[in-house]
């Protein structure tokens, strides 16, 4: 996906826009539904709401998107997540997805 801008008439710039990437949280028997919603709301910036959609979307189908990153920002969002469950003794688990869309 490349978009182009011009200046002027001499000169063009092209801006390659990065990657997209799906950031999934998983369902797992052990995480508890407001640790879910706590992650999303802190994490991922979801409001109250959202974030219990979410959750809930993730707790009966298994996994549920939290949001879509540049690859680098997509990974760190990964590790933020696992580290934070690790400290809270949960063993939730990310995943990530490039975005074909």
């Amino acid at each position: 996906m490349e978009e182009k801008i011009f200046f002027d008439e001499k000169e063009e710039i092209s801006i390659d826009r990065p990657e997209l990437y799906r950031v999934y949280l998983l369902n797992d028997d052990y995480t508890t539904m407001d640790f879910v919603v706590y992650v999303l709301m802190t994490i991922f910036d979801k409001s109250k709401v959202e974030a219990t959609a979410i959750m809930l979307h993730v707790h009966k189908h298994g996994k549920g998107l939290a949001g879509i990153y540049p690859k680098e920002i997509a990974e760190t969002k990964v590790y933020q997540v696992e580290s934070l469950a690790r400290a809270k003794g949960f063993p939730l688990k990310c995943s990530i997805e490039r975005n074909d869309q």
